[in-house]
């Protein structure tokens, strides 16, 4: 959890978005499932459960893995965070902005492309539906594999 997102405000929008979903679907605002998902939104690196069960352990020795998991997992269900990566090596991102993710098959390594390095329309709606939000991935072997 080394690389953190570069502006505090980014971070304190997410956080206050949690917030407001949290309490809008009447779940409490645990110490836990902040920590949880503060430790996702501000991290760069798309962290597995397992990485954010290792960071938030350091401050809450007595979180569990399987809190991890159950408060990543409905934290995808109210859009707070996607879920990334392949079957074999989940990884979960926070950052909620329009982007896609580069995928290496080689190490799992998770990138994230922000426009204008790819392009690509957000729609909102379309004649099936509404659109909650455009998830793009790229897959193929990064740089560093590469080399």
């Amino acid at each position: 959890m080394d690389k953190m997102v570069t502006s505090r405000e980014e971070l304190t929008r997410r956080l206050a978005a949690f917030e407001e979903k949290c309490r809008r679907r009447g779940l409490r605002v645990t110490n836990q499932r902040r920590e949880i998902f503060k430790t996702v939104a501000s991290s760069r690196q798309h962290p597995s459960a397992e990485a954010v069960f290792l960071a938030v352990r350091q401050k809450m020795p007595r979180v569990s893995l399987d809190t991890v998991y159950r408060t990543l997992a409905s934290l995808e269900k109210m859009d707070l965070l996607i879920r990334v990566g392949t079957p074999e090596k989940e990884r979960f991102d926070g950052d909620l902005r329009p982007h896609a993710h580069f995928i290496c098959t080689n190490c799992a390594e998770v990138y994230d492309i922000f426009p204008p390095e790819v392009s690509y329309e957000n729609p909102t709606t379309l004649a099936c539906g509404k659109v909650k939000y455009v998830h793009v991935q790229f897959k193929g072997i990064c740089k560093r594999c590469q080399s």
